[in-house]
């Protein structure tokens, strides 16, 4: 199912372009400028809760189905599955202390506690993303059958329209949506 392969690479360029706008509000964080918490909480908050919650479990799911085709695929499709943990641990970290700097609470977030976090989760999602594009997503589709693309599909609830790359984005993501606008012109 070369439809849903597609829509991966599509997918993992917008999750791509999120993080190297995450990235450029953590420099400019590093370099003493107002990095925009609540870009960066938005940017975050989407991948965790639509990246994480929909596309990564279909990955499970299909990373599966590839073993099953492919016993030697297992030591990589191992290590995407551990990351898919790291990601989603860092991620929570990092949401949590981005979430912090952006309340009206008295809490000061340590500048070295944001500072250590982002490059974690940065680097660990690059990296993931690279890693399937290589390495898994043309293995799923030159050895994924019907049966195992209709598991994938199914194992998830579908999860409605995009709400930030979608055609109506959620009012909370229309400032990051005007944001990736600028930043790819």
């Amino acid at each position: 199912m070369s439809d849903l392969t597609s829509l991966w690479h599509a997918e993992h360029a917008q999750f791509a372009q999120l993080l190297n706008l995450l990235d450029a509000k953590i420099n400019a964080f590093h370099e003493g400028e107002t990095p925009g918490y609540e870009l960066m909480h938005d940017v975050v908050y989407y991948l965790r809760h639509y990246a994480d919650r929909y596309h990564h479990p279909r990955e499970d799911v299909t990373f599966q189905r590839l073993v099953a085709h492919d016993p030697s695929l297992r030591t990589k499709v191992a290590r995407l599955m551990q990351e898919h943990r790291v990601i989603d641990a860092h991620g929570s970290e990092l949401l949590g202390r981005l979430a912090q700097a952006t309340s009206d609470s008295v809490a000061v977030v340590p500048r070295g506690a944001l500072e250590s976090a982002a490059p974690t989760y940065l680097i660990y999602y690059r990296h993931h993303l690279a890693a399937e594009e290589r390495e898994i997503l043309p293995r799923a589709q030159k050895l994924l059958i019907d049966a195992d693309w209709e598991a994938v599909m199914g194992a998830v609830p579908a999860e409605g329209p995009d709400p930030l790359f979608g055609d109506h984005p959620l009012e909370r993501f229309r400032e990051l949506r005007r944001q990736i606008v600028r930043e790819a012109r």
